[in-house]
């Protein structure tokens, strides 16, 4: 066979990505907001785990310290940073700002098959009480649905903005959705904003979502003290 030219991957460096991946996904799962305490992560512990030295952990960690995600404080360790709410705030702002543009491109750029996707998601959810019962499996589906309305919208820019925001988008989502029955208005808000892709409304969906977003910042401002 002919040699195509391609370079054999250096396996240290495919280990340093499968690791840096690994702990990436390990913390987007953690719930981060829901405790007072940051969270520390142990690089002999997460290197037990992963069955890997703990050389490709901490070029792991420091690669996640650039990207903000985490922070080395000297003789104390590395922790998972959790943003202020200030901060919080202004990230649900332009969050909802991306994701309703994205709704309103998915009305035209995508297909009712692709739409169907969100239905599909709520198939299981026949009841708010069917809901609460499934409140962690329901919280997943809650981001997923997020996440697809910003890749209906079929803009690559809109996605790589929205990707630098999920991460901690995902873990206020997360430890929110089971407060002050959020969770059954969030199944009503998600219909409501299905109906209107179906429909292809590109003003109605995009308005539904910009205040589904803006709902979450509201309970975010007035509620949510365990950021102050």
């Amino acid at each position: 066979m002919k040699s195509l030219g391609i370079t054999p991957l250096e396996p240290a460096k495919v280990l340093k990505t499968r690791v840096y991946e690994a702990l990436k996904d390990l913390i987007g799962q953690m719930d981060i907001y829901s405790n007072e305490a940051p969270r520390r992560l142990d690089e002999r512990a997460l290197g037990e785990q992963l069955g890997v030295s703990r050389t490709p952990v901490r070029e792991a960690i420091s690669r996640l310290e650039q990207e903000g995600l985490v922070q080395n404080i000297a003789r104390r360790g590395t922790f998972i940073v959790r943003k202020t709410k200030e901060e919080i705030l202004d990230m649900i702002d332009v969050w909802a700002a991306l994701e309703s543009m994205a709704a309103r491109m998915a009305t035209t750029r995508s297909s009712d098959e692709e739409i169907a996707q969100l239905r599909k998601m709520y198939t299981t959810y026949d009841s708010a009480e069917e809901t609460r019962a499934h409140i962690d499996e329901y919280s997943e589906t809650n981001i997923e649905f997020h996440q697809t309305i910003i890749k209906l919208g079929k803009s690559p820019l809109i996605k790589q903005m929205a990707d630098q925001l999920f991460f901690h988008m995902r873990a206020i989502r997360t430890s929110t959705i089971k407060e002050r029955d959020r969770l059954s208005r969030s199944v009503i808000d998600h219909i409501r904003i299905i109906e209107a892709l179906e429909d292809r409304d590109p003003y109605h969906a995009e308005q539904l979502v910009r205040d589904h977003a803006l709902e979450l910042a509201r309970h975010v401002e007035k509620f949510v003290d365990y950021l102050d």
